[in-house]
């Protein structure tokens, strides 16, 4: 309960406060992209889907995959600076503001990613609010690695702590983790 009076207060203080980047962001991705913001379904808690909106970091035409699964060609030059300074989440904070995502949470799987969501139905991960950052994403293991992924969210969520949860925004705002992993991107990040 503590958890969500936390998400709503710093998703609405982000909202509010960080509302002139978002403008800026926002610009800068119409002139990018000509589409800044990127909705794409996702599966939340109790396996409900929802819409996922993030800036924009590949071009318009590129396919909705798993980022892993998307070639590195596709993101274009402004959209390398969003995932490398993790400002392509910052749109997130609504999907928090709603009840739909926290702050800290496993991040939220495509609906079409079978084997992910095999094992986190299995180990109760889609009893919590998927969330824009956690112990996975800080360790820098991402969707690619299904089995990993599960564990480290099922630990998380067993071990969450008011602490754990600063501490998990704290490293990802530091730059802690390098996102999911686009095919061809090592030199990218």
């Amino acid at each position: 309960m503590l958890i969500r009076l936390f998400d709503v207060l710093f998703a609405l203080l982000g909202l509010i406060l960080g509302s002139p980047v978002l403008a800026l962001l926002w610009l800068i991705g119409m002139w990018d992209t000509g589409s800044p913001l990127y909705r794409q379904q996702r599966v939340g808690r109790n396996q409900q889907l929802f819409v996922l909106v993030k800036f924009r970091t590949m071009r318009p035409d590129t396919a909705s995959v798993a980022t892993h699964l998307a070639d590195a060609s596709a993101i274009t030059p402004f959209g390398r600076i969003l995932r490398r300074s993790k400002l392509d989440e910052l749109p997130q904070l609504w999907n928090v503001l709603k009840g739909e995502m926290s702050l800290v949470g496993p991040r939220p799987c495509l609906f079409n990613q079978e084997a992910l969501m095999v094992e986190r139905a299995e180990r109760g991960v889609f009893d919590v609010r998927p969330g824009i950052t956690g112990l996975a994403q800080v360790q820098g293991i991402d969707m690619s690695t299904p089995r990993l992924l599960a564990e480290t969210d099922e630990q998380m969520i067993k071990t969450l702590t008011l602490f754990k949860y600063f501490k998990y925004i704290l490293l990802t705002a530091l730059g802690k983790g390098a996102g999911d992993r686009v095919q061809g991107s090592e030199g990218l990040r």
